[in-house]
Order: C-alpha cells, then structure tokens, then sequence
C-alpha cells in the first residue's frame, strides 16, 4: 500500500466536476490506500469554495472530506521543522514555500504527493497527477 500526500488541488478537483482531473481526484478518494494532507488545505479549499466558486454547499463538502482524512489521522501540521524543510526545497526548486511545504511534508511521511499542479510539482518530479498514483507509475523520492 503506497500513502498518498494530496494537496488542494486535488481535493478541489474531486469536487468540480468540469476539472479534468475529476473522475481520477474522486477514485482516489475512494481507494483502499491511505491518504494524507496538510492542515492548510482546510483554508485553501474552503477560500476556493467561497470566494471563486461561491458555493457555500462545496465549502462543506470538501471540510468534510479533510476532516475524514484528519479522522484517520491523515492530516499533518505544518510547523516549524516542516517549513524550515520547505523552505529549502522552495530554494531548490524555485517554488512557493506554500508548495514546497506539501512536498516536505509528504517526503516526512515517505509519501508520494498528488497534485493537479503540473507547472510547479508534476513537472518538475514533486508530485505525480491523480491518475498516476498507480505504483508502477509514480516517482517517489
């Protein structure tokens, strides 16, 4: 069993159906492997929710999904040690400290992170897409 590190984007895409990453975000959500994310989601997914789709309805649904995770004991904080090691690799990779916060977090657990963010994870190897969480598939580093 693999432990896949989401971040917003992926939790949002199960959401909006016109996504293109939709159908893959939801069966991911729903498979057997474990599942994690950072405590940031909460506000990043609930300020999309709100402000750019205005769907107070989605707001809830997707908090809902978060909390699952954190039920499960999915849900990491992201506090000084993370972000010192976010930091560095936003160095690294000429990303955001945001972004690379859910990457250290995901290497912490020996995760592999899923993102729909193609220019600032995928591409550059941080993260695979949601359909590519098969195994055989996925870069883990």
């Amino acid at each position: 069993m693999n432990l896949w590190f989401l971040d917003a984007s992926v939790l949002l895409a199960s959401e909006d159906a016109d996504d293109e990453h939709h159908r893959s975000s939801r069966r991911l959500l729903q498979a057997a492997d474990p599942l994690a994310t950072l405590d940031l989601v909460y506000y990043e997914v609930t300020n999309v929710a709100l402000r750019s789709w205005r769907d107070p309805s989605a707001a809830h649904r997707l908090c809902e999904r978060v909390s699952a995770l954190a039920d499960d004991g999915g849900v990491v904080r992201a506090g000084s040690s993370l972000l010192v090691s976010a930091a560095s690799i936003a160095e690294e990779y000429g990303i955001s400290v945001h972004d690379a916060a859910y990457v250290a977090a995901a290497r912490s657990l020996g995760g592999q992170l899923v993102s729909c963010d193609v220019h600032d994870l995928v591409s550059k190897g941080l993260a695979c897409l949601p359909g590519g969480t098969d195994p055989s598939q996925t870069n883990t580093e």
